[in-house]
């Protein structure tokens, strides 16, 4: 795991996304990658495949890749008590693409879709692009966590949920599931739910997976890429529940939406299989982390720690503060506005990073909140 106590070292080693979309001097807590190596099982999985057999893999003429479906059932069923079949795993290149590709063999412009708001940015702008109306499920601050009030969900062909939720770090009860799962029963709503966060839950809180509870109406996303650190390496996993989205899908020529690659299967294996103690070692880091933000953010500064994921949802209560925070306390987070209704006031903060890091982006929001509020004369 990365020990950089600097900002400036760790922009030295990262030339991802991240850190190149950030400004001189700037320190970027914005996209979910995390500012760690990833495991290195799963480095080493990589390295033995590129220095031996490069060809297609027997797994090629397979939707379900083989290794990675397995992977995906043993690990459903160690860690959630869920035995899903390996025959209705199929593979995607991410959560985006799998999420576009099931709204247009499933459904038409038009259709709505009912998603909990604030609400994960590219599925926001994958419903506006292809004309699929967003019905929001608005997450309201109930204490030290969040509740949803469900509205008359007609209308709707889709009930996108993401759990545990981003951006807020909610992890559903089994209460609140088996109430979407009644809405979905009543309104005939195929329920696509995204569960990419489930590895990086917090204790006592715990994961459920939808599909145990209304399995033949589920398609579950997952990935390795969020709890791994591994967002470059392409690989996502759809089981598909619902017969008669797999007819639908079966009939589609079958590389059309393509596959996944050599390199992906391998890591997500890897990840799944034998990363768990790297991830045990992350997850302590990470609820450090979130506990050192309630700790250190300035007073007034909403803030409900996650049950989940390594994003802070921190609510201030105005618009227009991830601009100023980039401009005054040289920290990049992303803007509460681009998550829809409810995040007008909001930023998003990625606290996976060190701990050494994390103080300093703890520290210039601070300084640029108590400037602000003296010029201000708050």
């Amino acid at each position: 795991m990365t020990d950089i106590k600097r900002a400036e070292d760790l922009k030295a080693t990262h030339d991802g996304f991240k850190w190149a979309k950030a400004a001189p001097g700037v320190i970027p807590a914005w996209i979910a990658d995390m500012d760690l190596t990833t495991a290195p099982e799963v480095i080493d999985a990589v390295q033995r495949r590129a220095r031996g057999d490069l060809g297609y893999p027997v797994w090629l003429d397979s939707p379900r890749c083989g290794p990675l479906a397995e992977a995906f059932v043993e690990r459903m069923e160690s860690r959630y008590g869920w035995q899903p079949d390996p025959e209705y795993v199929r593979s995607y290149n991410d959560l985006n693409q799998a999420l576009q590709v099931f709204l247009h063999v499933w459904t038409r412009p038009g259709d709505g879709v009912a998603v909990h708001t604030p609400a994960y940015p590219p599925f926001l702008g994958t419903l506006e692009s292809m004309d699929r109306p967003l019905r929001p499920l608005q997450l309201s601050a109930d204490g030290d966590s969040w509740r949803c009030e469900v509205p008359d969900l007609s209308g709707c062909k889709v009930l996108l949920l993401v759990n545990p939720h981003n951006p807020t770090g909610r992890v559903f009860t089994r209460e609140e599931l088996t109430e979407l799962a009644e809405h979905a029963e009543r309104h005939d709503l195929l329920v696509i739910s995204d569960e990419i966060h489930a590895d990086l839950t917090y204790a006592p809180h715990q994961h459920i997976p939808f599909a145990t509870i209304l399995p033949e109406r589920t398609v579950t996303l997952t990935s390795a890429t969020k709890a791994f650190n591994l967002g470059g390496i392409r690989c996502s996993v759809a089981h598909i529940g619902s017969p008669e989205l797999r007819k639908v899908l079966d009939a589609q020529p079958p590389f059309l939406y393509g596959s996944a690659n050599l390199f992906g299967v391998e890591a997500t294996v890897a990840a799944w299989r034998h990363g768990d103690a790297w991830l045990q070692e992350t997850r302590a880091l990470l609820d450090r982390n979130r506990r050192t933000i309630a700790d250190r953010l300035p007073e007034g500064v909403g803030y409900r720690i996650p049950e989940a994921t390594y994003l802070a949802w921190l609510d201030y209560g105005r618009p227009g503060v991830q601009e100023l925070l980039e401009r005054d306390a040289k920290v990049m987070l992303s803007d509460g506005a681009t998550f829809g209704p409810g995040g007008a006031h909001s930023v998003r903060l990625n606290f996976a990073t060190t701990e050494p890091i994390l103080t300093e982006i703890l520290d210039r929001i601070a300084h640029a909140e108590t400037t602000g509020r003296q010029a201000a004369g708050r």
